[in-house]
């Protein structure tokens, strides 16, 4: 599989993967499935173990990314950030295919098509190698929807919204108190305390950062659901 390096937060469904290395970390991002689904690959440079943030399709484009020769990361742990099915059509396989463990949250757990073995809740940290992924929950969207933080050491923190967050607005609600449960969550868990240079990966599109979004948090309040 191509795998950029020229990392823009940009992909293309059926192209390339994009990678962004970090000190310690190194993230691909992939477009998958006939929904555009975003897939996020990341790897613990000095362990070689590796997460990936939903296996929301095409188990054989994520295997490709993984890799096939003998000096590939070890996929050690797969979270999904929700339980709509398109974030999870290849859950079974890249997780059977790899042994990984699998994550979620408890209010999403029972519509996966695989029993997480890691229950998480908010607060909580997913480790894999030597780096670790902050855990948030944002009610709304779903009832048991995450976000992952990781506070990079040596520079800005990168965040991973599934479909909570997206560049113009926080993700699709069904009822006026899911929108209330979703953007106060949002407001309040991430824009009150994370910096303005905080990248965040969505579960479709192109990324952002908070700093970008934040002027207009108002308007999307006001826009509702």
């Amino acid at each position: 599989m191509e795998v950029l390096d020229d990392y823009t937060g940009h992909v293309e469904p059926g192209g390339p993967a994009a990678r962004r290395t970090l000190a310690e970390l190194t993230i691909s991002k992939i477009s998958v499935g006939p929904m555009d689904n975003n897939a996020y690959l990341l790897v613990c440079r000095r362990s070689r173990e590796a997460l990936l943030v939903d296996a929301a399709n095409d188990p054989e484009r994520l295997s490709d990314l993984i890799g096939h020769d003998a000096d590939r990361p070890q996929l050690t742990t797969i979270v999904t950030t929700h339980q709509h099915g398109d974030h999870w059509q290849a859950l079974g396989a890249v997780a059977g295919a790899n042994g990984a463990d699998t994550v979620a949250h408890p209010a999403d757990a029972d519509a996966l098509p695989v029993p997480p073995d890691q229950l998480v809740e908010h607060g909580d940290v997913v480790r894999f190698g030597e780096c670790e992924l902050e855990v948030i929950h944002l009610r709304g969207h779903t009832p048991g929807s995450i976000a992952l933080l990781y506070r990079d050491p040596h520079g800005h923190p990168h965040l991973f919204t599934g479909d909570s967050l997206f560049p113009g607005g926080v993700g699709k609600t069904t009822s006026p108190e899911a929108f209330s449960s979703l953007i106060d969550d949002v407001e309040h868990r991430l824009f009150d305390v994370l910096p303005d240079d905080t990248w965040f990966y969505p579960g479709h599109g192109d990324d952002s950062t908070l700093g970008a979004q934040r002027p207009h948090l108002p308007e999307w309040r006001q826009r509702g659901w």
